[in-house]
C-alpha cells in the first residue's frame, strides 16, 4: 500500500538567496519604472487637462524629456488625410520612375527610405553622380552615419541655407513622415520632376515641449506643399495641348515639321536629329541652332559641349533660352528642367518657337 509523501520531505522549492548585487540590481529597475511611470502618468496629466490639445499615446518614451526639449508628432487623423495620401502616391511613384532601370520598387515612404540606401540610389541618378559611403550595414550607428553622408550630398547639391533644411539625420532614420515628405518634395520641385503635386498639402503637428518639470502642448499646422508655381505651373492651355488630348496624328505631323526644320540647319555643321525630345535634352543642338539661325558662332566656353550633369544640361538649355531672347524671341514657356526632362510637349513648345520666327529663312 503505497504512504502519502512526507510533507517535511517534498514542498515548493526554496527560494534561491539574492546576493545583495542582485538586491540592489532590483531596487534600481522598481526605481527606474516607477519615475517612468510618474512621467507617463505626468505627460497624460498635461495632455488630457482641459485646456490642452489632444495628443495620441507615445508611452512612456514620449514623454522623457529634457527640460526645454521638444518632440512633435503628428496627429493621426492627418496621415489619413486624403491630399497626404495622394502626396505619399504620386512621390513613390515617382521614386520608382527614377529608380526603374535598378529594378527598385519602393513601397513604404518610411520603411524603405529611413536608412538612406534608397535616397542615395535617388540622388545618384538625378544628379548623374557617385555617392561614396561604406557597405551595408544593419547597426543603428553605421544606418546614420551612412545617412549622414548622403543628407550632407543632397543638402549640398540643393544648396539650402541652413534654416531651410526640414529635416535631418535623426528625423529621417526615426520614420519622421513630415522631415521625409519635405526632403522629397524639395527634391522633386529641384529637378523639375514631371509630376503634378497636390497644392496646399498640410498636416496637424503636436508640439511637446517640457518647462519647469511640466509639459506643455500646443497644435502647429505643418505646410508641406503650398501653390506649385515652380513646378509643372499653369500656364493657358494651347495648341500643343489640343494636339497631346484630341490629335494625335495631327501631332506627329508637327513633329516631322520640326524635324525638317531643325536638321536643314544642323546639317550644315554635319548633325542630324531624329528624336526631338531626347537629342535636344542636353541643350547642346538648340545652342548650335540659335548659333546657325543668327548666322554667329557660339563660344565653346559658354557652354557644356558634353553635359553630362543635370546641372550642365540645364546651365545648356537656359544659355539656349537666353540667345533666343536676345534674338527677339519670346521667352519660352517651358522650363530648361521640363526640356532636361525629355518632356516632349516642353521640346516642342521650344522648337515651334523657333520654327514660327525662322521657317522662312533658306538653307
Amino acid at each position: 500500500m503505497a504512504t502519502s509523501p512526507n510533507p517535511a520531505t517534498v514542498g515548493t522549492p526554496k527560494k534561491k538567496d539574492e546576493s545583495f548585487l542582485d538586491k540592489i540590481g532590483t531596487i534600481g529597475r522598481k526605481k527606474k519604472a516607477k519615475e517612468v511611470n510618474i512621467l507617463e502618468e505626468e505627460g497624460k496629466m498635461a495632455i488630457e487637462s482641459p485646456t490642452s490639445p489632444t495628443i495620441p499615446d507615445v508611452g512612456p518614451e514620449g514623454y522623457l524629456l529634457d527640460e526645454l526639449e521638444e518632440r512633435s508628432m503628428i496627429e493621426p487623423t492627418s496621415k489619413e488625410d486624403p491630399k497626404v495620401q495622394e502626396l505619399i502616391k504620386i512621390l513613390l511613384d515617382w521614386i520608382n520612375d527614377v529608380l526603374a532601370d535598378d529594378r527598385i520598387i519602393v513601397k513604404d515612404i518610411l520603411e524603405d527610405l529611413f536608412d538612406g540606401q534608397i535616397l542615395q540610389k535617388l540622388i545618384e541618378k538625378l544628379a548623374d553622380i557617385r555617392v561614396q559611403v561604406p557597405e551595408v550595414t544593419q547597426s543603428e550607428q553605421g544606418q546614420k552615419q551612412k545617412l549622414q553622408i548622403i543628407l550632407s550630398v543632397i543638402n549640398r547639391l540643393l544648396q539650402l541655407q541652413w534654416n531651410q533644411v526640414r529635416w535631418s539625420v535623426d528625423k529621417v532614420h526615426s520614420k519622421n513622415l513630415v522631415a521625409i515628405l519635405h526632403l522629397l518634395v524639395t527634391l522633386a520641385r529641384h529637378y523639375r520632376a514631371p509630376i503634378r503635386m497636390p497644392d496646399n498639402v498640410s498636416v496637424n503637428l503636436i508640439v511637446v515641449t517640457k518647462r519647469d518639470g511640466i509639459l506643455q502642448t500646443k497644435k502647429v499646422v505643418e505646410d508641406i506643399t503650398t501653390i506649385n508655381d515652380d513646378i509643372g505651373a499653369r500656364f493657358e492651355r494651347d495648341a500643343f495641348d489640343t494636339l497631346f488630348d484630341h490629335a494625335p496624328d495631327k501631332l506627329n505631323l508637327v513633329k516631322k515639321t520640326l524635324v525638317t526644320f531643325v536638321n536643314k540647319q544642323l546639317l550644315k555643321i554635319n548633325f542630324e536629329v531624329a528624336d526631338l525630345e531626347a537629342q535636344f535634352h542636353d541643350g547642346v543642338y538648340l545652342v548650335l541652332l540659335m548659333g546657325l539661325l543668327e548666322g554667329y558662332f557660339v563660344p565653346l566656353y559658354d557652354y557644356h559641349q558634353t553635359a553630362s550633369t543635370f546641372d550642365q544640361k540645364v546651365h545648356n538649355v537656359q544659355f539656349a533660352f537666353d540667345l533666343m531672347q536676345d534674338a527677339g524671341l519670346p521667352r519660352p514657356k517651358a522650363r530648361p528642367e521640363d526640356v532636361v526632362n525629355q518632356d516632349l510637349k516642353s521640346t516642342l513648345r521650344v522648337l515651334y518657337n523657333i520654327f514660327t520666327k525662322y521657317k522662312g529663312q533658306g538653307a
